[in-house]
């Protein structure tokens, strides 16, 4: 994972800063902190915002989606990694940023997207950065991925006004969803754990995604 030296450098700083910030607004996991710390997120928004790319707020990156404020990236994740997953599904990869976030602290990620540009995209992102343990497909997230289910965890980038079946269904026992639940407007993140008997919701903080669109919906 190679950046020239001089943009390197100064991504580099900018990148402590963030973590900085991120620690003092109550993100604890220290390895959470280190993955957004290591990943150079400047590579996974359009050169022309690059200069903003460690600002803590979501950014466009085109065709009407967004690349996640970075805190709202770190919590998901610092959620997420309560279960201590091995492998994850991401529904809505964008530009692949929380993917490669996800990479660096699970053993195997598996990310859809329903815009065929942006897959292909975040391939090349992938590939250019060296992310090994990432896999991505051009397909409705909402019916998740069976192939490679079930998922220890699964973690949904867009929001819904329900959590759809199928991605219940293919969370392992012991395995927990992360998703922003709501209309347009107002939204809650939450986590859903399967249980034995029982999903078990938790319901966090406002936050706004982009909409959950899919066949499944």
């Amino acid at each position: 994972m190679m950046e020239s030296q001089g943009i390197g450098m100064t991504s580099q700083r900018t990148r402590d800063r963030l973590v900085q910030r991120l620690r003092s607004e109550g993100i604890e996991n220290p390895a959470v902190l280190e993955a957004i710390r290591a990943t150079p997120r400047h590579l996974f928004v359009d050169e022309a915002l690059a200069s903003r790319a460690y600002e803590d707020t979501a950014l466009p990156i085109g065709l009407g989606q967004t690349i996640s404020q970075p805190y709202i990236v770190a919590r998901m994740t610092e959620l997420l990694l309560e279960v201590e997953p091995h492998k994850v599904l991401e529904v809505g990869t964008g530009s692949g940023y929380q993917a490669a976030i996800l990479a660096r602290l699970v053993d195997k990620v598996y990310s859809t997207e329903r815009i065929e540009e942006l897959t292909g995209q975040a391939r090349q992102r992938f590939r250019k950065l060296g992310y090994r343990n990432v896999r991505v497909q051009h397909s409705d997230g909402m019916l998740g991925w069976p192939r490679f289910g079930p998922f220890d965890a699964i973690m949904v980038t867009a929001g819904g006004e329900d959590i759809p079946k199928p991605l219940l269904e293919q969370l392992t026992v012991g395995g927990r969803l992360v998703m922003p639940l709501g209309g347009r407007v107002q939204q809650t993140l939450v986590t859903v754990t399967r249980t034995p008997t029982v999903y078990e919701r938790v319901d966090f903080e406002p936050v706004i995604f982009v909409p959950l669109i899919g066949g499944a919906g």
